[in-house]
Parts: structure tokens; sequence; C-alpha cells
């Protein structure tokens, strides 16, 4: 099979290997991909900002494909079946977090395209625990950021509570599906993007947003709760400074740049600073239920599993509006 495969720490460029097809083992399922999103995490990752257990590696953690072949012992899924494939790959089910609903935080787990081979090629093979059957709708290139700007977005957007304006900073792939999701439940969604990313606020305002405008910009009113998208440190404090008292700041990267040191009066009055990690197999059932039931619509870029790195690239140098798609 055809993968696009990290080998050096660092390097900033995936290289184009032919491999065997992995091998479904017991409890796992192999997957005939057929789309594979490019997350911000697998930029992180390919540039060394992550530290990974081992290389190779092949990225790519929002995989969408038809179930080839199963191992023995897989009764919850079936051949030729449409599936996700998210970030969590697999959990112990045994430590104090995974027994108490928090197996995002699961110490021994593993992560699809980071210590496990990822979407950024032709098979791959899975946790058949950790497959998602997918909602009617979307194509293959439209569902595959739902499997992590989608699922990890909604477990940042019900974390930043149910107040009524909800600013987003960093308006890509998460941010133009949550912005969706807030409008139609009835919240005021502010668009913060990078100063002078005209398309990035014209697709805001287009989605529901009633805000659009530059991240160093005050929005029309003071919010409720903020999402920072974008992995840039200096982005929290400007927040702080947009929010009602009370108000929640969620950061759901997996790295951010350093956060500048900032005064204590930005912080007062209870309003509150958290972090989300990872996601739990609960966000994506609620979240890929929700996806079912509400259409939300896709901004997609597609490119050749080959031109991997130019995807990269594009990523790299904010030319994407939405999100961009690996096809096989």
């Amino acid at each position: 099979m055809q993968a696009m495969t990290l080998t050096r720490r660092g390097a900033g460029v995936l290289e184009p290997r032919e491999r065997e097809p992995p091998t479904a083992r017991a409890g796992e399922v192999l997957v005939s991909v057929r789309a594979c999103g490019v997350c911000r995490t697998d930029l992180h990752i390919v540039d060394g900002e992550l530290e990974l257990p081992a290389l190779p590696i092949g990225p790519g953690h929002e995989i969408v494909g038809i179930v080839e072949a199963m191992g023995e012992g897989v009764d919850s899924l079936a051949i030729g079946d449409r599936v996700g494939i998210p970030w969590l790959g697999h959990t112990c089910g045994v430590c104090r977090f995974c027994i108490s609903g928090r197996e995002n935080l699961c110490p021994n787990a593993r992560f699809t395209g980071f210590d496990r081979d990822g979407g950024y090629a032709q098979k791959a093979v899975a946790d058949a625990n950790f497959v998602f059957p997918l909602p009617a709708g979307y194509s293959d290139a439209e569902a595959a950021p739902l499997m992590c700007a989608g699922l990890i977005g909604y477990r940042a957007y019900r974390a930043a509570g149910d107040g009524k304006r909800l600013g987003l900073y960093g308006f890509g792939a998460a941010a133009h599906i949550l912005a969706q999701v807030a409008v139609r439940q009835g919240r005021e969604v502010y668009a913060f993007t990078a100063p002078g990313d005209q398309a990035a606020q014209r697709l805001a305002r287009e989605l529901g947003a009633s805000w659009a405008g530059a991240s160093t910009e005050a929005p029309p009113a003071p919010m409720d709760a903020a999402i920072i998208f974008a992995p840039v440190g200096p982005l929290v404090p400007e927040a702080l400074r947009r929010l009602e008292p009370g108000g929640t700041l969620v950061c759901a990267g997996i790295h951010m740049s350093d956060i500048p040191a900032f005064p204590y009066r930005l912080l007062w009055q209870e309003r509150v600073v958290r972090s989300i990690a990872n996601l739990t197999r609960q966000d994506a059932r609620e979240f890929l239920a929700l996806a079912g039931k509400v259409r939300i619509e896709m901004h997609v870029h597609t490119y050749p599993l080959a031109d991997a790195n130019r995807a990269l690239a594009d990523l790299r140098a904010g030319h994407v509006t939405g999100a961009a798609v690996l096809v096989m």
C-alpha cells in the first residue's frame, strides 16, 4: 500500500513509502481508508513540536473508511461498514481515570497517528472499541473533519458552558463546525481570525457568526465564554480581556506557544482558564449523533494522498479556509 510517513523528528515533511498492509489482530479492524483529515496536531507532529514515542510513524487521526477485515472477537461491526477512527485509539480501562469516565486522561492511552500508524495511508488498523459508525448525509471528505475538529471541538464547546455570547479564536476546521452548532442552539458567535484573513471572516459570517474580525479586535460586547483553537499563547490574555466576569476561556489545542505573563486583574472576578485534553468515546457518540440530526455544512479542501506535504504546508501558511482532507 501507499503511505506517507514521518521518518525524522522535526523533518517538516513526510516521505512516500510502499508498505505491506497491516493485519487486524484480535479485537481490531482493518479499514480501507477513503479520506483522512489534515489536523493541526499532524502539523505539530511533523514539525517536531510534540515528542513522539517512536519513528517512523504515519500521521492522521480523522479517518473515514470501509471495514475490510476483522480480527477475532470483533462483533460490534461488519465488513462493509463505513466508519470513523479518531485521535483516541486505545485506553487501559482500569486506571482511576478510565473508571471515572475520564478515559481521555488515561496514562496508558494510545493515539492514532501518534504512537500507532494513522490514516495518511491506503489502509489502517484500529482497536474496534474506538471505531465509530458515521452519520449518513456526509461524503467521505466531509465526514473526516468530524472525527477530530468536530469531536474535540465539541468537548471544548461543552466545557465553555452555556453562556449566550461565545468567541472562537482561530476560525479553522473546528471553529467552522462549532459555530454552526452554537448558532443553531441560539448563541451569539464572535469569530476571531488572523489579522487580514478576510476569507475566514467571510466564511464565519456565512455560517451565522454575528461578528467576525481580527484576534486583536474587541468584539461588539463582552463574551460569556471563548474557545482558543489557534496555538497562539498571547491569545490567552487577549481573550481574557474580552470576557465577562465569571466567563470561561477554553484552550482546545494539544500544543500552544508560551502564554505571556499577564496582570491578575484579567483573571479576577472568577474568570476561568482551562484546557481540553483528547476526547472520550462518549464525546464521539454524542457528537456524531448530533451531526446525524443536524446537518453541518462542511467546507473542505481536498488533496490526493501523495500531496500530503502540500496540504500540511498550506495549513502551516494559513491558506486553508475550513478543513484540509486527503482523499485516497
